[in-house]
């Protein structure tokens, strides 16, 4: 059975510490008990940071297991950076009817 971490680096994720000195190209609000924006589209190496504004905690957990950002208290974030080409729905392991999709296309748009 391959660790959390294994199997991100094969699926082609990698989570990062918020104190991370790479920004950013995107952000997912965690708020009013929502993703926003629900669905997002990224190139294929830039990093999603998901903020926690609401004042219960929230996860991030793709559907298939490719990453989760374990509890992310009021005020927390936490960032992922995709690099294989597809799509993640993802949703909020304490609150399942919270859901979302990253979708991942290759660098030049292909």
């Amino acid at each position: 059975m391959l660790s959390a971490a294994a199997a991100a680096v094969l699926l082609g994720a990698a989570s990062l510490p918020a104190t991370s000195s790479m920004r950013p190209a995107h952000t997912v609000a965690i708020k009013g008990f929502a993703f926003s924006p629900k669905s997002l589209t990224v190139t294929a190496g830039e990093s999603v940071r998901f903020v926690n504004s609401d004042s219960e905690a929230h996860t991030v957990v793709a559907d298939n297991g490719t990453f989760s950002s374990g509890g992310l208290d009021t005020n927390d974030s936490w960032t992922v950076r995709l690099q294989k080409p597809g799509k993640y729905p993802y949703f909020c392991s304490l609150h399942p009817y919270m859901k979302g999709t990253i979708v991942v296309v290759a660098r030049g748009g292909h």
